[in-house]
């Protein structure tokens, strides 16, 4: 919560992987970068065209402490890097028991330029990525040998830290007792675990074999001794084309013994896309890349007041036992429906609060008209559906989607007996040109006459709202273009404290929903045309809010409550909350893959 070193959902992922770690006792050390600059703070102008603002993050405000050696003056390793030996200092950052180490090259013994490879998460061009991943893996080791620490399996959590495999290869093919590449690369396969995140070849880190060539130099590969294309090839798909770049993917899968996707669809998908790493002949199903399905940390997302109804009903260790599912549908069954329902509300006055707050803050700040800056003081109805969505800008989550049917949306927003209202926060990548025209759609939206009091943009997506959002909303709509969600998390926070999701059949969601627990858009066929698709999409999302969602939150009985709405919410926390938690995910890595 306190280091600016993530952007979205993969890095909260494994923040929430770090402290079931912590939680189960499992014998962890981490290994990251300290972001001088970490992602942007977002601000809208009152075009609604995203800025990005980069505030420095400086040790001493953070929950880290540097890491000294044995004389007392500061640890450092040091990389050879686009012809330069360059040195970064380490912090260490207590996680319960888990121990995360962050390099930082951001010291006075090191050129200007070097001490830039540590600035800023995801802000630099191609060039900076490669010197970035190339401290993370390869600093990576050199510190753990520092520290004294020899792992048992390395896991490698996406491909940016895939060049560590490179770096314990080239602690057996140099020095006195030296082995071949073939040899010391069967031994790393053996120490060494690789995790997926990506459901497509562009989504993976790939860099032109000139960069690789300009970063690396000749010394490294020759330590290995590898030949200048053998080294390339570690990088390609294909080996026979000089041309395609070099990938952290493939050479992550390449040098690891085992391989997984993070949800059940996307190991499926994982298994057609890099199918040709293997053999020929290799059928799909027989590509061994199997799946953990992602989970979030219960207790970091779960609602104070939902913890304390969980600790009455399930139990004081309800966190510890996350994953026991007699327990949950047990204890979660025993709730009073009056005492989950006000306790939602509640907790529903909190984010229109929150909302009136935020947005307040922000139209005084654009320096908006005096109307349109206090009509943020009486906006947001507590008692009104409220339908989430916030996550990263990108094409294929189709935040525009809505929109496509304006009049059936125009007509939900605006029925005065049966309101519905929605929240969007999101940030664009700052180098993501159609991603910020698309923001910039659904920001410039909320000033629309029709919709001003209904719906509302939270700049500055980030972690504070997301917490928010998750805790309080009735319903979280997600509509990714199929099979392109690898799994997704922010639906299982929602899940946690008894909201409904509203999804396309993608990721995490096709193992989650069994008709009971939340509503599915469409089926879990994959279309050629996206238009059609996006069509019928459309009509499936309408269709279910007019004839579903509305009405069965609106269905009071003579107590006032909503009951098939309720039972809807315990049947949410019953099935979800046991079967997506992280104790479940880093219970499942200990037990199936890092043996």
């Amino acid at each position: 919560n306190s280091l600016p070193l993530y952007s979205g959902g993969l890095g909260i992922l494994a923040g929430d992987h770090l402290k079931s770690a912590s939680d189960l006792g499992l014998p962890l050390v981490a290994v990251g970068l300290l972001y001088r600059y970490g992602y942007f703070r977002q601000r809208l102008t009152r075009e609604g065209w995203q800025e990005e603002h980069y505030g420095e993050s400086h040790p001493s405000e953070m929950t880290i402490h540097q890491v000294m050696d044995e004389d007392g003056a500061p640890l450092f390793v040091e990389v050879l890097m686009r012809e330069r030996v360059v040195r970064a200092h380490v912090w260490r950052v207590e996680i319960g028991r888990v121990q995360l180490y962050l390099l930082d090259t951001n010291i006075e013994e090191n050129e200007e330029t070097d001490r830039w490879v540590t600035g800023h998460l995801y802000g630099g061009d191609r060039e900076t990525r490669v010197v970035q991943e190339m401290l993370l893996g390869i600093g990576g080791v050199r510190l753990l040998r520092k520290l004294g620490i020899e792992p048992h399996v390395f896991h490698l959590n996406e491909g940016h830290s895939a060049f560590l495999t490179l770096e314990l290869a080239r602690e057996m093919t140099s020095g006195p007792d030296s082995m071949t590449f073939v040899d010391a690369a069967r031994i790393v396969r053996e120490r060494c675990v690789f995790t997926t995140h990506t459901p497509i070849a562009a989504g993976n880190d790939a860099f032109p074999a000139s960069l690789i060539e300009k970063c690396f130099g000749s010394s490294y590969e020759e330590s290995l001794k590898l030949t200048h294309d053998e080294f390339l090839d570690l990088g390609r798909v294909d080996t026979n084309d000089d041309m395609e770049w070099y990938g952290l993917s493939p050479l992550a899968i390449k040098m690891c013994r085992s391989v997984n996707g993070v949800s059940r669809k996307h190991g499926e998908v994982s298994r057609a896309l890099w199918q040709r790493l293997w053999p020929a002949g290799t059928q799909v199903e027989d590509v061994p890349i199997i799946s953990v399905t992602n989970g979030v940390h219960a207790e970091t997302w779960v609602a104070p007041m939902m913890r304390e109804l969980f600790a009455k009903y399930i139990g004081a260790d309800w966190a510890a036992r996350a994953s026991d599912k007699d327990a949950w549908a047990r204890g979660v069954e025993q709730i009073p429906d009056r005492e989950l329902w006000d306790t939602h509300r509640l907790l529903k006055q909190y984010l229109a609060s929150f909302v009136r707050h935020r947005s307040l803050h922000a139209r005084l700040l654009r320096k908006e008209s005096t109307a349109y800056t206090e009509a943020a003081r009486t906006m947001f109805d507590p008692e009104a559906l409220t339908i989430g969505f916030a996550r990263r800008v990108a094409g294929y989550k189709r935040w525009t989607l809505l929109l496509t049917d304006a009049e059936r949306l125009f007509r939900l927003i605006e029925n005065e007996e049966r309101p519905v209202q929605f929240i969007f926060a999101g940030k664009a990548h700052p180098q993501d040109q159609e991603a910020k025209l698309t923001l910039q759609q659904m920001a410039v939206w909320e000033y629309d006459q029709r919709v001003m009091q209904r719906a509302v943009f939270l700049q500055n997506y980030d972690q504070e709202i997301a917490r928010q959002l998750v805790q309080s909303v009735d319903v979280w709509l997600n509509v990714p273009r199929r099979p392109l969600e690898a799994s997704g998390t922010s639906g299982q926070k929602v899940a946690m404290n008894g909201g409904l999701n509203l999804s396309i059949l993608d990721g995490w969601w096709i193992e989650g929903y069994d008709g009971t627990n939340g509503w599915a858009i469409g089926d879990a066929s994959v279309g050629t045309d996206d238009a059609l698709t996006d069509a019928e999409d459309v009509e499936s999302l309408y269709r279910v809010l007019e004839e579903e969602v509305v009405p069965q939150f609106y269905e009071q009985d003579a107590e006032g409550l909503p009951r098939r709405w309720v039972a809807m919410m315990k049947r949410s926390i019953q099935t979800l909350l046991p079967a997506f938690n992280s104790h479940r995910m880093v219970e499942e890595y200990a037990r199936e893959v890092y043996p």
